[in-house]
């Protein structure tokens, strides 16, 4: 999973940030929880959420894992 890209986008108006791992959109993520869901079910089994905060190959737009909303 390490070689594919994550991207989480910058938060919207209502705080929610899209996820797209390579070409397939995954959805809006609300909180790191539900970030960490999107990451279990495209298969990183075993991850909880502060795997997702200490991974370096999540590319975060405007804010990192604590920034939900605007």
């Amino acid at each position: 999973m390490s070689e594919r890209r994550v991207i989480v986008y910058p938060p919207s108006g209502t705080g929610g940030r899209r996820v797209r791992i390579d070409d397939q959109m995954l959805g809006t993520a609300y909180s790191l929880h539900d970030l960490t869901v999107f990451l279990r079910n495209a298969g990183l089994t075993g991850w909880d959420e502060l795997d997702v905060v200490e991974s370096g190959w999540i590319e975060w737009h405007e804010g990192g894992p604590e920034v939900w909303r605007r």
